[in-house]
């Protein structure tokens, strides 16, 4: 709830104004798990809180000892899974999020979707596993990427709600501008997140340059084609002055040839101002696509830089514990049947 919303929440229970103030910061500040932390409440209210008390519970954890990542499995209350990472970098914490339980978009080279769709995450479910990894971690969130299991743009309403709930001014209060929302391209939802003027970053999952080659890798490219997205793209842009980043999962032998890169840069020419962020794919067991080497990623950036593309590699974080999105997930599920 937001601060409003709680107001009037109280003033339906009769609370006394100001526990609002109090159980708003618990809840905000102190990062509480449960109504029973709030010490300094009388146990009757505490007793109603849970009620209507939304929990989120951790499962597991992974941490790499290779870069200090941490990969967390949550059990919802209803007893689904979801995966969110904890990614420590110089500048900052980034955390990376899900959206829905599942997801039905079919992308072949990720695990989330393996097991298809089961539900959208609630707005107070998305923003429990920012508040989770923060207080576990015991250091403040800087970055959020909503880019984990489930797609942002196929669970509208709940995204936006969880987008005024994390940077609103009685929150975590995090700035716009920290906040990424990555999407495989649903043409009507980024027009419609343009039209909200918000400052967040858009990121596409591009993943090709032609649409035979996107369709063999994103079923939705068969529904929506690379002119119509990047049309909504650019729109979005001149919406709201945000430059549009275009995710690039690099796949040996797949997508990341000389072609490939001259391809894209002549694709992007004319959608500019943009980042390119060129991913070294993560192999699942699943599937058969391998990351590609090293000489070759440098390749692909240099052709790109060399044609004016703002472009950067994406660091490998948590190679050692299951960094494929939705992994996880997929394996706890299995050992544990």
């Amino acid at each position: 709830m937001t601060y409003e919303e709680l107001e009037a929440y109280g003033n339906e229970k009769g609370w006394q104004r100001f526990r609002t103030e109090q159980v708003f910061g618990w809840i905000h500040e102190k990062l509480a798990d449960t109504p029973e932390e709030m010490h300094n409440l009388p146990k009757q209210l505490r007793e109603e809180l849970k009620q209507d008390w939304i929990q989120l519970t951790e499962e597991t954890r992974m941490e790499s000892k290779l870069d200090g990542t941490c990969k967390f499995l949550f059990r919802l209350q209803d007893g689904h899974l979801i995966e969110s990472v904890w990614m420590p970098y110089r500048h900052g914490n980034s955390v990376c999020i899900s959206s829905q339980v599942g997801c039905r978009m079919g992308c072949r080279f990720c695990a989330s979707t393996m097991d298809g769709w089961v539900r959208n995450l609630t707005a107070s479910e998305m923003l429990s596993q920012v508040y989770a990894m923060q207080k576990n971690m015991g250091e403040r969130v800087s970055n959020v990427v909503v880019m984990g299991i489930g797609e942002p743009l196929d669970n509208y309403d709940n995204l936006l709600r969880f987008i005024r709930l994390l940077t609103q001014e009685r929150g975590l209060h995090l700035s716009q501008r920290n906040l990424t929302v990555s999407s495989c391209g649903l043409v009507p939802e980024i027009r419609r997140l343009a039209k909200e003027r918000l400052q967040i970053t858009l990121a596409l999952s591009l993943h090709a340059a032609t649409d035979k080659e996107r369709q063999a890798l994103m079923p939705i490219a068969n529904r929506y084609s690379l002119e119509e997205v990047l049309s909504a793209c650019q729109y979005y842009f001149e919406t709201t002055g945000r430059r549009i980043t275009y995710e690039y999962s690099l796949v040996k032998g797949i997508n990341d040839s000389r072609n490939h890169a001259e391809r894209l840069s002549r694709l992007l020419k004319e959608h500019r101002p943009c980042h390119v962020n060129l991913i070294p794919v993560n192999p699942i067991r699943e599937r058969n696509f391998q990351r590609a080497d090293d000489k070759t990623i440098q390749n692909f950036k240099y052709i790109l830089e060399n044609n004016q593309i703002n472009v950067t590699i994406r660091r490998g974080m948590g190679s050692d514990i299951n960094a494929a999105c939705g992994q996880l997930r997929r394996d706890y599920i299995r050992k544990n049947k």
